[in-house]
């Protein structure tokens, strides 16, 4: 296989021992990793690169800082490789230039761009363009260091008379799920302490659907982080191929709340199926079973209804042609974003009739919980 602008120049390191399916989840290695001549001159970037090649990945360095994946006459197979690439790159100006990101965050910073999963109703699908490639930025150190120039200067919560005891907040997986590749990367463990150690009214954000939670328990967070699981009823998980089961990321939320960690749930995408009601109740049930008796529980909860707009639905058809997801755009209501692009949402009286349900339910189960959002 060639790549445009590449040497064939791999990294050949002796490939540790896989963790069993009882001691630990399993991780993503990616089949190759391409890593860009700018990026191989960092040290994290090396970093990640050394990790991918232990793990059995094969390393290509680049001549070049361009990424180009070779041209497939099926569409099927081009997305099967871009899946299972991992491409380490210097993030530019243009991408390390933080955007307010409401109703979550003051602000997006970002550690990595793409998701190595396959979940049906990928919202990725329909924000990023081009081949499904997993991106992560070597130069974390310059990233980091731009954050603080923003305190203080959010819309969303540093403004806020409800979230203002956030502080000013920073999420991180507006455009990845950088969890699920931490054990390649390591970026989390570095965000991690770099807010666990800023002596100001600060949060990391980020949310995920994979339960290896093991490189965060016990850094020193310094309670200024919040790791929300991105969980839905128990029926739906079936849509989101690759991730960990839904029982382990509840287990993972309860180890890190047990770690001193402020927590949350994502739940989303929200969907009116058949026995909606019953499902979200059993959902919330099971997190509250898991998070009794945490001292000094700091939840909340962010709930988001599925939708999805005329690009986004046809590359997700592409992707998974044999999905029965519903995206049938004669039972939604077509909205205009901001923007002037079209989305489909709910009816204005199914939303109403979901969020008073879903609303009562997490009451009902989870009383702790602190309600930022329904959307």
């Amino acid at each position: 296989m060639r790549f445009a602008l590449m040497t064939t120049t791999l990294l050949r390191l002796p490939p540790q021992p896989q963790p069993t399916a009882r001691t630990a989840p399993r991780l993503w290695v990616p089949r190759q990793v391409l890593i860009t001549r700018s990026a191989a001159g960092l040290p994290h970037g090396r970093a990640i690169a050394e990790r991918a090649a232990a793990l059995g990945s094969a390393v290509i360095e680049l001549s070049s800082d361009r990424v180009v994946l070779p041209k497939h006459e099926d569409p099927r197979a081009a997305y099967r490789a871009a899946k299972s690439t991992m491409a380490i790159v210097v993030a530019p100006p243009s991408k390390r230039r933080l955007q307010p990101i409401p109703p979550s965050a003051d602000w997006r910073f970002d550690l990595a761009e793409g998701c190595h999963a396959h979940c049906q109703y990928c919202y990725l699908a329909g924000s990023l363009a081009g081949p499904p490639i997993t991106r992560v930025y070597a130069n974390l150190d310059e990233i980091l260091e731009a954050l603080p120039a923003h305190l203080g200067q959010g819309g969303v919560t540093s403004t806020s008379a409800d979230r203002a005891h956030e502080g000013t907040t920073f999420e991180a997986s507006c455009y990845a799920d950088p969890l699920g590749i931490e054990h390649l990367t390591g970026g989390l463990t570095k965000a991690v302490r770099f807010f666990g150690s800023w002596d100001a009214a600060v949060q990391l954000r980020f949310t995920s659907k994979f339960a290896d939670v093991s490189p965060l328990i016990g850094l020193p967070h310094g309670r200024q982080v919040r790791v929300r699981m991105s969980v839905n009823a128990p029926a739906l998980i079936r849509y989101e191929g690759g991730t960990s089961p839904l029982a382990a990321r509840i287990e993972a939320l309860s180890r890190l709340a047990r770690d001193g960690y402020r927590v949350g749930l994502t739940v989303a995408p929200i969907q009116h199926f058949e026995g909606w009601r019953s499902g979200y109740a059993d959902l919330f049930a099971q997190v509250g079973q898991a998070l009794a008796g945490v001292p000094d529980l700091d939840l909340t909860a962010e709930l988001i209804t599925h939708r999805f707009t005329p690009g986004s639905k046809g590359v997700l058809q592409g992707w998974y042609p044999g999905s029965d997801l519903d995206l049938d755009e004669g039972a939604r209501s077509r909205k205009l974003t901001k923007f002037g692009s079209v989305k489909f949402v709910y009816p204005a009286e199914t939303m109403r009739e979901m969020q008073a349900a879903l609303t009562g339910l997490l009451a009902e189960h989870l009383p702790a919980a602190r309600l930022l959002y329904w959307t």
